[in-house]
């Protein structure tokens, strides 16, 4: 009965263990569950704090335009630009003429072009014809005439013919001595106003436009005259530089008519206004730079008569300095030629016969160049030798 007892309780004891096991198992099952309870709740807690601060989520804005990449990658404010500094990039000149400094993408795309201030006489040139053509149109037009340089720049050709504004008289010019042409343009209010100085117009009326018909023949012949005397006062302008005779070839008024180079070609182009109290208008010059290779070397001088490396001051304590300088000068009595065989088998004592005689002539050389030649004489207790042949008597 002992034993029995003893089982009984051996029984109750290893059930208890087993109970107390399996509640073990299933707390840790059951934190298990809290777990991963917890873990959904707080990707639930996440998805309903992205819902309530934004909704869905939407893609990234795009960068807006002229932002940096760096600052539209990470996220950062951007600044926009604005119009002028837009301008500024692309290198245009909204309020200007055109004649100030090109920058930005609009330089770059100029760069090919020759620029003129490689040619600083030119504008020396021009400057003078600008006061010369205020006398002579001041004579021509018998009024008070006022003649100023815009500005001097290059262009293309073809991008002139194009840039021409319609109607306008062109005057095709050669220049004589340089065997090529030059183009002179007169645009339709100088016409006018011109045609209505030289045939007693009243003043104070505003310059018209001529439009819609073609040019009379006084209005040609008028502005042909005047152009004639601009041709007159361009030859005056580059005498003191190059004597040329420029002389008036013909009159176009189709820009395609006048064409006398290559529409790639570079050229000089010089604006001028020409006001006549209240009236006036534009007048350019274009010059190819095919035509102005001949005297290219001269248009390259800084001022007139300029000449690279010329000083005079140097030259003449060159000269004094050469006048006193001590060079070495060799007799040469005879000279013979030997093959060579026969000089490395020369020995001591060897004789050499040569051809010269006491009355032989003798030749004096500084440098391995003859210089002089005379008689072999004695002059005291020294050989002296008796010019009587020059340099150039010797050659």
């Amino acid at each position: 009965m002992a034993d029995e007892e003893e089982m009984d309780m051996a029984a109750a004891m290893a059930a208890d263990e087993d109970g107390e096991m399996d509640m073990a198992a299933a707390m840790a099952a059951d934190d298990d569950e809290m777990d991963m309870a917890a873990a959904m709740a707080a990707d639930d807690g996440e998805m309903d704090m992205a819902a309530a601060m934004g909704g869905d989520p939407e893609p990234e804005p795009e960068a807006p335009a002229g932002a940096s990449i760096n600052e539209a990658a990470s996220g950062q404010a951007t600044r926009v630009l604005n119009q002028d500094e837009i301008d500024s990039l692309l290198g245009f000149d909204m309020d200007g003429d055109g004649s100030g400094e090109k920058s930005g993408i609009k330089a770059i795309i100029n760069s090919a072009l020759v620029n003129y201030e490689r040619l600083p006489m030119l504008e020396v040139v021009f400057d003078r014809l600008v006061r010369m053509m205020t006398t002579s149109l001041r004579n021509f037009t018998s009024d008070n005439v006022e003649v100023s340089l815009d500005n001097i720049t290059s262009i293309r050709f073809g991008d002139y013919l194009n840039s021409i504004p319609l109607p306008a008289i062109l005057s095709v010019f050669r220049a004589e001595e340089w065997d090529n042409y030059g183009l002179i343009m007169v645009d339709s209010s100088l016409i006018y106003s011109i045609v209505d100085v030289l045939l007693g117009g009243r003043r104070g009326t505003a310059a018209m436009r001529i439009e819609g018909r073609p040019y009379t023949t006084i209005e040609r012949n008028l502005v042909e005259r005047m152009v004639s005397v601009i041709l007159t006062d361009m030859c005056a302008a580059f005498e003191p530089l190059s004597p040329v005779n420029f002389t008036q070839e013909r009159v176009e008024t189709n820009p395609r008519f006048a064409t006398i180079a290559r529409p790639a070609n570079a050229a000089i182009l010089i604006k001028l206004r020409i006001d006549m109290e209240d009236r006036g208008g534009r007048l350019e010059l274009l010059l190819p730079y095919a035509t102005l290779e001949p005297v290219r070397e001269l248009l390259l001088q800084m001022f007139m008569g300029e000449k690279f490396g010329r000083d005079s001051i140097w030259e003449n304590h060159l000269a004094t300095e050469l006048w006193a300088t001590e060079v070495e000068i060799q007799a040469v009595l005879d000279e013979q030629e030997m093959p060579l065989n026969e000089i490395l088998s020369l020995e001591v004592g060897d004789t050499v016969m040569l051809n010269a005689s006491p009355t032989s002539p003798v030749v004096l050389r500084c440098g391995g160049i003859g210089m002089v030649s005379g008689k072999m004489g004695r002059s005291g207790q020294n050989i002296a030798v008796k010019v009587d042949k020059t340099l150039r008597q010797l050659g």
